[in-house]
């Protein structure tokens, strides 16, 4: 057994490349030529010998290496390898050590936004920089507590803002869990504070879909007199029913009048990054009502890149605000039907009045559903039950208008 006296006075022999002294239970003070001496305790295990550093002499005392030893022979005794935990604790301090919010979650951000939308890494950078980095960004990220992201929150719903507050927690959990991922923080202090916030209603689309109304609508649309470029997309709108920004920047290239087919590339769909590059084009299947207008528009914008180009410049298409003024001056303002709103509009009917596949109408929308194997629907088949549905529906939208086979639409409220 060792003494503090034999540690104190122990001396390596310049010819030697070190000296070692052994107390108990694998503890032993190695002693270099330089005069450095260390603690360490031996371990055996999967027949090889290996050696935990305890720290260095006189700054760990003899009493102190030897309830270090102990420690590390409890803990392997509940099977953990002091070791690893020795090496996994350096590495959490080294990596948690100034580690402020505001460095974990750009971090998390640089890695994560390379897969997102455009739009969506600009209201995900949003969310940090407008209402969590003024309150948390300088605060050490293991040391938050969840009442401080709380009160951030709370903040947003003060405002006015309830479905921006739910987003934020969203933003703040995938920072938090990037950061317990990568040794930052202890735990994800965002898990548990959504039954925190007040309940919000989201937020749709104003859609009709009472076959009535939507006859009257689409009466209105046929009487629009404004302009034959909006016109023209205005009639589309309800029949392609394709998202408003896919609509209005199509390009000629894209449009096959005499194969009845609109092919809209990966890039401009509603996707990930990785799903732009690397994705299928979405097939549009054009029902001759639909030829039929495109064909009178190639005459007015044919010359150019895009089928409904703006006035000011035939570079750019025309607005999203441009199509819900049109809609605004025929009497359906955003609260009763909007562009967008014109998805749901054939979502329902075709669901339930023509009663067609709802993966096809899925396949359609472009939406990304799973079959009942569970695995991920390809956006490109069902093209022979799309083309046939796309007809069906402008020959019905047709009748409609027209005032025809109105089929009640009594749903439960």
């Amino acid at each position: 057994m060792l003494t503090d006296a034999t540690c104190r006075n122990a001396t390596c022999p310049s010819e030697k490349k070190r000296v070692r002294l052994t107390d108990a239970a694998g503890l032993y003070l190695e002693i270099n030529p330089n005069g450095s001496k260390r603690w360490f305790w031996k371990i055996y295990g999967g027949g090889k010998e290996r050696r935990l550093a305890l720290g260095s002499y006189p700054a760990v005392t003899l009493t102190a290496a030897r309830k270090a030893r102990d420690a590390a022979k409890r803990k392997k005794a509940d099977g953990f390898d002091p070791v690893q935990a020795r090496k996994l604790d350096k590495l959490k301090q080294a990596m948690s050590e100034g580690e402020t919010f505001e460095h974990v979650a750009r971090e998390w951000y640089s890695k994560k936004s390379v897969l997102w939308s455009s739009h969506h890494q600009a209201r995900e950078l949003r969310n940090l920089e407008k209402d969590l980095f003024p309150w948390l960004g300088k605060r050490r990220i293991a040391e938050l507590e969840p009442v401080e992201l709380l009160q951030v929150l709370q903040r947003i719903e003060a405002r006015g803002s309830l479905d921006v507050a739910h987003r934020v927690l969203t933003t703040a959990r995938g920072a938090f869990a990037y950061a317990v991922a990568t040794g930052r923080a202890g735990r994800n202090i965002a898990m548990d504070l959504k039954g925190a916030l007040t309940p919000h209603k989201g937020r749709h689309f104003a859609a009709i879909t009472d076959p009535e109304k939507l006859a009257d609508l689409l009466r209105a649309i046929k009487g629009y007199k404004g302009g034959l470029i909006v016109r023209a997309a205005l009639q589309l709108a309800p029949m392609l029913f394709q998202r408003p920004t896919e609509l209005r920047a199509a390009e000629w290239t894209e449009i096959d009048l005499d194969g009845a087919l609109w092919t809209i590339q990966a890039r401009r769909m509603k996707r990930t990054i990785s799903g732009k590059e690397n994705g299928d084009p979405h097939l549009v299947p054009l029902p001759s009502q639909a030829v039929a207008i495109l064909r009178d528009l190639h005459q007015l914008t044919g010359d150019g890149v895009l089928l409904f180009p703006g006035e000011k410049a035939r570079s750019a298409p025309i607005s999203d605000n441009t199509l819900r003024a049109a809609l605004l001056t025929l009497g359906y303002g955003p609260e009763v039907q909007t562009v967008h709103g014109f998805r749901a509009t054939a979502r329902t009917l075709l669901d339930e009045i023509l009663e067609f596949d709802p993966l096809v109408i899925e396949a359609q929308l472009a939406h990304a559903v799973k079959d009942a194997n569970g695995r991920a629907y390809n956006r490109t088949t069902y093209l022979k039950q799309r083309a046939e549905m796309m007809q069906r529906w402008a020959d019905y939208l047709d009748k409609l208008r027209a005032g025809a086979d109105v089929i009640p639409f009594n749903r439960a409220a």
